[in-house]
């Protein structure tokens, strides 16, 4: 048993006149290697690695437009004074839940055009999905990240001392326990990795891999989001916590009712609506 999970974190690495965040360098990395995890899972379903790279890349754009939007939304109250504030991202302030968003609805017109299935892409995503959660977490907690309310958890993180700098203010104070939900999804979504890793060596219908995925992963974020110290959006709920819970019941009730493959988003299924050009004919009218 612990009584207490304590460290100093470390918010900017510099590196001469560069200074890089581990928060943002745990993004990137999940990125990439969820990315990788989803190559060789896509590959089986008959999508190429020019597929996945050109996905890849909308979806990466999307990702930090959807985390942005998300967050803005969620907090308006913080750029009244200042609206352009809204644009430097680089200030922090980016939503997971918006950036899942984002990347798929970037990348679905491209779906289309390839006459690929959304849902045989996601299905292959959904690990990687996961994997990209997991690490892009190992960056919040190595900053200190999404410090929550005051706590006597043993897993509680310790406020370290005042000069000591954390990516975000430790509401409890030097010294005292707070919630680390960072931690708590971290060690959830590596559950959902498992379970996730288990169930893809088994046939199902396409579309079973993500619509798992959003249940449990929109289940982590529900619990988790109790403990933070974040806006609420009635019924003391916060904006991921909405998004979380209608996820939860979309993905639940079509796993448990529906049990097929949705009938939208079948783009490989599509005919070739390039009509057939008939050469000149050989018979000799007469």
């Amino acid at each position: 048993m612990f009584s207490a999970i304590s460290y100093h974190p470390l918010v900017h690495i510099n590196l001469g006149p560069l200074s890089l965040s581990p928060h943002g360098m745990g993004i990137a990395l999940g990125f990439l290697i969820g990315a990788r995890v989803m190559l060789p899972a896509a590959e089986k379903r008959g999508i190429t690695a020019d597929d996945v790279s050109t996905l890849l890349v909308r979806a990466a754009i999307g990702a930090i437009v959807g985390a942005r939007l998300a967050y803005v939304l969620n907090h308006p109250g913080d750029y009244i004074d200042d609206p352009l504030e809204i644009f430097k991202i680089w200030h922090g302030g980016i939503s997971l839940l918006g950036g899942f968003a984002g990347a798929i609805a970037w990348a679905l017109p491209e779906m289309k055009k390839r006459r690929l299935s959304f849902w045989q892409v996601m299905d292959a995503a959904a690990p990687g999905m996961a994997v990209g959660v997991i690490i892009g977490r190992m960056g919040d907690l190595i900053v200190a990240d999404h410090l929550g309310k005051a706590t006597d958890f043993f897993l509680g993180y310790r406020c370290p001392p005042p000069d000591v700098q954390t990516a975000v203010p430790c509401v409890a104070g030097p010294g005292h326990l707070v919630h680390q939900p960072a931690f708590y999804d971290f060690v959830l979504t590596i559950l959902v990795l498992v379970l996730l890793l288990w169930l893809r060596k088994r046939p199902h219908y396409d579309g079973f891999l993500i619509l798992v995925f959003g249940f449990f992963y929109g289940l982590n974020r529900f619990i988790e989001d109790w403990f933070r110290v974040d806006v609420t959006h009635g019924l003391g709920l916060t904006g991921s916590q909405w998004t979380a819970l209608l996820t939860m019941i979309v993905c639940g009730l079509w796993l448990v009712l529906r049990k097929r493959t949705p009938g939208w988003g079948r783009w490989n299924e599509l005919s070739d609506p390039t009509p057939t050009i008939q050469g000149p004919s050989s018979a000799v009218e007469e």
